[in-house]
């Protein structure tokens, strides 16, 4: 499965939107919904809420993709930041601020990196165990190629 880059990043913005909600707010609800999110769109990507959002309301207006990415990495970052956002929850509602302030906080960062320079944490760990196991790694391809 192949995806349209900018989805990621734009579910990346709305993340660290609401992650930073979180750390203002010191919400475990708000985690914990942001990990049903993350669950969800690593089990199936194109169904995100947030991929959901940016298609319906955000593709249509912008010129199709030059290039698509494969879904696999993405998926994996979805799975760092619902571990992340867990941590957080269980923080923040078993009464543990300190832990969830900090995976709340290491959570935002990496989707801050992603949303801000495309810069996805979860991808390249993904990409860099790849390598080290000796397989191949996926790479982008043209959109017109798919």
């Amino acid at each position: 499965m192949l995806l349209d880059p900018r989805g990621p990043r734009f579910a990346a913005a709305v993340t660290t939107v609401v992650l930073i909600v979180v750390l203002v707010t010191g919400s475990g609800w708000l985690a914990l919904a942001q990990a049903v999110v993350f669950a969800i769109t690593a089990a199936t990507p194109r169904r995100g809420p947030y991929g959901l959002l940016f298609r319906a309301f955000v593709a249509r207006r912008l010129r199709p993709p030059t290039e698509l990415e494969p879904a696999a990495p993405v998926r994996f970052a979805q799975l760092v930041g619902l571990v992340f956002t867990l941590v957080a929850a269980a923080g923040y509602l078993g009464g543990a601020d300190g832990v969830g302030l900090v995976a709340a906080g290491l959570a935002l960062a990496a989707a801050f990196l992603n949303a801000a320079f495309g810069l996805c944490l979860g991808c390249e760990a993904y990409l860099a165990f790849r390598r080290l196991s000796g397989r191949a790694t996926p790479a982008r391809v043209p959109a017109d190629a798919s």
